[in-house]
């Protein structure tokens, strides 16, 4: 094996390291929206599927467009051009629950950063993050990490919209709606949103290009943040 090949699998192995549902990002805190529709009885087995495909789609041009942006910058040490990111991916999430889970679980993502990858751009984003220049959402640190380990800007993504919908499809079975086997059905049939996300992200070619596109999803999650019992945080 030459040495380019042992530091490709080198990066293979960290990425499947920072996106595996074991990595102490708190992902598994989340339901994207889910438990909000369920809860309003907007969500059930029969069309969890279109929900789950509208939640990818929207992050195709946020949150995983964000990652892209984020890789980009920090490939070319533009740590302005990363803040900008960061500030207009927390701009875009209009309710105030989406915004604290992106930056809580991105902050987990930075402390966690170093002991797991030695990442010296995470360290940089984590300077930015205590200056208040940057607010550390969990898109734009994933998609730093990844660029200083060496991971593609196209697999940083695709594995990150991956890791979005299993943690989906989990949160589903969580909430009693689909079970196992169901879950793993559901991941292939949203494979091509995927692929079509993935296309959207590594489109966007600055900040402003990211945008949301879900407003039921906004007006749901905005319901969820003052509901009396909740499993999840968003």
């Amino acid at each position: 094996m030459t040495r380019a090949d042992t530091g490709e699998l080198e990066a293979l192995l960290a990425h499947l390291q920072l996106t595996d549902s074991g990595f102490p990002s708190g992902l598994y805190t989340l339901s994207h929206g889910l438990e909000g529709h369920v809860q309003l009885r907007l969500a059930g087995a029969e069309n969890i599927r279109e929900l789950v495909s509208d939640l990818v789609r929207a992050a195709g041009t946020a949150d995983a467009a964000a990652l892209a942006l984020a890789h980009r910058a920090v490939t070319a040490e533009d740590w302005d051009r990363l803040a900008e990111t960061d500030r207009r991916l927390h701009a875009i999430k209009l309710s105030r629950e989406q915004r604290r889970a992106s930056v809580r679980t991105g902050r987990q993502v930075l402390d966690s950063a170093g002991p797991a990858f030695g990442s010296a751009p995470a360290a940089r984003l984590a300077e930015l993050v205590a200056a208040g220049t940057a607010p550390g959402n969990h898109a734009v640190v994933v998609g730093a990490v990844h660029a200083g380990l060496g991971v593609p800007v196209e697999r940083a993504v695709a594995g990150d919209l991956f890791a979005f919908a299993a943690s989906c499809s989990a949160a589903a079975v969580r909430l009693g709606r689909i079970d196992f086997r169901r879950a793993q059905a559901l991941l292939r049939e949203v494979r091509p949103d995927l692929v079509r996300a993935a296309g959207a992200a590594l489109a966007a070619q600055e900040p402003r290009d990211l945008h949301a596109t879900l407003p039921a999803a906004d007006a749901v999650s905005a319901v969820h943040e003052r509901a009396e019992a909740r499993l999840f945080i968003t």
